[in-house]
């Protein structure tokens, strides 16, 4: 494994942070903002070359498909960059689809070295989520072609589309872009990392650093009385398990939702025939942690591989214990009887007999309160993160 002997106070850096994002930010876009404001906090200059993925729109299916192996402009604009002014490290959050795997020829033909985080399954899964059809699909891991994802549509719903981000992969496993063109990887959990060692990553250059909360929001009562649920409505997060499991509940405990997705309407019809189920849509970010705060737990219902869980550790910063499904990185998140609980991911029985016991043990309840609140303080704040951040650009940083 990789180590290093770095404070970070030797040497103020410059740091190139590349990312393609959507105008509406989700929870990915919200780390990569952390870690960046983070940097700068501590004296790190950071600039940002970064895409909008709203413009996918206006693309034809063959320009987009053509860009996503190679973006000229990527290249050309980012080794210019370069020549004009020295980095010490070139941070890639996300290059698909529009900056594309060039980023990493344009930093190395000017001496840059590389890191990479690794924020969904995208060099692995033609959909970055290994998730078909209602159910986690694995048919593209280790393929060295994922004909799968084209048979399927699995991106963006279209044969081109699918074909395009399948050749993507298919050329740069080819080329060994992978393997020798970034010079470190970050996985945000140990079960990230051995999935992405399953698929071919060397497992000496992926090293593990999870997602952090700041500003620390601190503790909240766990007062309200009611459960949460915050996050994407959509098949993916486990939604439809979620509103199955109220129903089965009958009424024990109200639930509020926060989020917006395709099967809004879903929830729209469980709140007409459950006044214990309020639907609050999107809210601000300041307002969702003091929901967190209140909240007895949060429920994590997700069916697919998290690459982490940011809100299961919101939920931590706040002191509330999750109760998460027994999948992927949520589960390593989570430890059972001590952080929160874990269920049988799609089982909506499983769910509700968990929450009834959370229900019933009110002591145990109270002791996961402080045990999440100590295992953020441990693990997720701003400067355990720091330090493992710096101790990872002083593996490729040049000296």
């Amino acid at each position: 494994m990789l180590a290093a002997n770095f404070t970070g106070r030797q040497h103020r850096m410059r740091i190139l942070s590349v990312h393609n994002y959507y105008q509406i930010r989700g929870g990915e876009d919200e780390s990569c903002e952390a870690e960046k404001q983070l940097l700068q906090e501590r004296g790190h200059q950071v600039e940002v070359y970064e895409k909008n993925n709203d413009s996918l729109a206006a693309l034809s299916s063959a320009r987009l498909a053509f860009n996503t192996i190679w973006s000229a402009e990527s290249y050309a604009n980012l080794r210019q960059r370069f020549r004009k002014l020295p980095h010490d490290v070139v941070h890639v959050q996300n290059f698909f689809p529009l900056i594309s795997p060039s980023v990493y020829y344009a930093a190395k033909a000017e001496g840059v070295p590389v890191v990479q985080t690794l924020r969904n399954y995208r060099l692995l899964c033609p959909n970055a989520l290994f998730f078909r059809d209602g159910g986690v699909c694995e048919d593209c891991l280790g393929q060295p072609i994922p004909w799968p994802g084209v048979v399927h549509n699995c991106y963006r719903q279209s044969r081109v589309a699918s074909a395009g981000v399948a050749t993507m992969l298919t050329v740069h496993r080819t080329l060994r872009t992978w393997s020798q063109m970034v010079d470190v990887y970050i996985a945000l959990t140990e079960f990230a990392r051995q999935k992405f060692i399953q698929g071919g990553i060397p497992a000496e250059k992926i090293v593990v650093k999870p997602n952090f909360i700041h500003p620390d929001p601190g503790s909240g009562t766990g007062g309200g009385g009611y459960a949460l649920y915050v996050g994407r409505l959509s098949v993916e997060k486990g939604i439809d398990t979620l509103l199955a499991a109220w129903e089965r509940l009958q009424g024990k405990i109200p639930l509020k939702i926060v989020g917006e997705g395709p099967l809004a309407n879903q929830v729209v019809e469980a709140t007409a025939r459950s006044p214990q189920i309020e639907w609050l849509g999107r809210r601000p970010m300041a307002e969702v942690y003091d929901l967190i705060g209140e909240a007895k737990v949060l429920v994590f219902p997700s069916k697919w591989y998290e690459t982490f869980g940011r809100v299961a550790v919101e939920a931590f910063a706040k002191g509330t214990p999750v109760i998460a499904a027994n999948i992927g990185a949520i589960a390593e998140l989570i430890e059972n009887d001590r952080t929160g609980i874990h269920f049988q991911p799609g089982d909506p029985d499983d769910l509700a007999a968990k929450v009834e016991w959370v229900l019933s043990h009110p002591d145990a309840l109270a002791q996961m309160r402080r045990e999440v609140r100590a295992e953020f303080e441990a693990r997720y704040t701003a400067d355990e993160n720091y330090r493992r951040l710096m101790e990872i650009y002083a593996l490729v940083r040049r000296v």
